[in-house]
């Protein structure tokens, strides 16, 4: 980036950080502990503008990766489009294996990083459920490098329990990179993995 961009405000878009992905496993660990959350075994990823051919062939690589992986017992990986245009990909592993999860989730991103969709990637999504079977997910922001909690009311409509967004905020602090701009922790109604 060169002068001239730093003055008129242009910049590079961010480079999604992967990895950070890794992190969800043992944060699964110390979010049971502290707050009596349990992964479910299900994760999406959303990106956006893939159309025609590209989303076909997208969708063809990532069934024949995740078909690959001989862990996952033939659960099939599906594909969804949100109320706004969105795409979400959901994979599903056992309730106890999140690095499974994880690594799905990775080589989904990866693939389409490498594609040349980086920039399209969106968020991914991690969900839990605590013991009265109230929801939670974990999203991780790509053009961000973050994390942040949403945790929608049972009992369907668009509320959130921010309280206990709050509460999952603290508890993973020194395990995830979480989000600070609290402008920043988007709602996720409707996404698939839940």
């Amino acid at each position: 980036m060169g002068l001239l961009d730093t003055i008129l405000g242009r910049s590079k878009p961010v480079r999604p950080d992967l990895d950070q992905l890794f992190a969800v496993p043992s944060a699964a660990l110390t979010l049971q502990a502290a707050t009596g959350f349990t992964p479910t075994g299900r994760g999406s990823v959303c990106f956006a503008g893939v159309e025609g051919g590209a989303f076909a062939r997208i969708q063809q690589d990532v069934r024949e990766l995740l078909d690959a992986d001989t862990g996952r017992g033939g659960v099939p990986v599906e594909f969804s489009r949100d109320a706004y245009g969105y795409t979400w990909l959901l994979a599903t592993q056992p309730p106890g294996d999140t690095a499974a999860l994880v690594n799905d989730l990775h080589a989904v991103n990866t693939l389409l990083q490498d594609g040349g969709f980086g920039p399209q990637l969106l968020c991914s999504l991690i969900a839990f459920r605590d013991g009265d079977g109230r929801p939670l997910a974990l999203v991780y922001l790509y053009k961000r490098g973050t994390f942040y909690p949403f945790a929608p009311e049972r009992g369907g409509g668009e509320k959130r329990d921010n309280p206990r967004e709050l509460q999952v905020r603290a508890a993973l602090g020194a395990d995830l990179r979480v989000e600070k701009d609290l402008g920043r922790w988007f709602p996720v109604w409707g996404a698939p993995g839940w």
